[in-house]
């Protein structure tokens, strides 16, 4: 049979993480292929950039097993449960710190991506530098976490401040939020680039994934 598909399923095996399936220029057809692939496995999946229109022109039989978010565009195949080492009850490594309500969709990518990984978090909104006191009330909290995943636009000031002030592993995510010169994001990458805070790890623009895979492979190498 031609399939315009391979899903790699020794991926986990190599690296600690599954294969996402980046669902942006796919064709609904090839969407549908690749689910009912991994069903017809028994394999848990996950698919980013899946769109609420595409998503509700999916027959239902693929769309019955989806976890679908359309805030962050994210769909699980499978279980969404918090893996059974994680204790009831037992505190978070990992956050997810936003700047602005703006920021929440990447924000949301990233926290959907960590469940699927095994690695519940907590989300923290609306703590930009702009009203510093907001950030300050919550700065006990953030400390705690193993890894912060810092997503900001603007000037994206959130990563530096954070990298300054905690003792984790700062992950920073540039957003396209912003007005002008903000040019898509573009002012956000290079400031957090440029951070004066030592240590801060930086992905690429919107990438929520990317920094949950990165704050994974963290978690994952310093195990419960």
């Amino acid at each position: 049979m031609n399939r315009e598909f391979t899903l790699d399923a020794s991926r986990r095996e190599r690296t600690g993480l599954d294969e996402a399936i980046f669902c942006a220029g796919k064709s609904l057809a090839q969407i549908e292929a690749i689910l009912a692939h991994a069903e017809s496995a028994g394999r848990r999946l996950l698919l980013t950039r899946l769109a609420p229109a595409d998503h509700a022109a999916l027959p239902a039989e693929r769309t019955a097993g989806l976890d679908y978010d359309p805030v962050s565009r994210t769909a699980i195949l499978g279980s969404v449960d918090p893996p059974a080492d994680v204790a009831a009850g037992s505190e978070p490594r990992a956050g997810v710190v936003t700047a602005g309500s703006s920021d929440i969709p990447v924000a949301r990518e990233a926290a959907r991506t960590l469940l699927y990984d095994g690695h519940p978090c907590r989300e923290i909104h609306d703590v930009g530098v702009a009203g510093l006191w907001r950030l300050l009330d919550r700065l006990d909290e953030i400390r705690s976490f193993d890894v912060v995943i810092a997503v900001a636009g603007m000037e994206a000031a959130l990563a530096s401040v954070l990298g300054g002030l905690v003792p984790g592993a700062i992950i920073a995510v540039p957003t396209s939020t912003g007005y002008g010169v903000a040019a898509g994001g573009e002012t956000a990458l290079r400031a957090a680039l440029t951070s004066c805070a030592p240590g801060v790890t930086v992905v690429n623009i919107d990438n929520g994934y990317g920094a949950a895979c990165a704050a994974a492979r963290i978690l994952n190498a310093r195990p419960r």
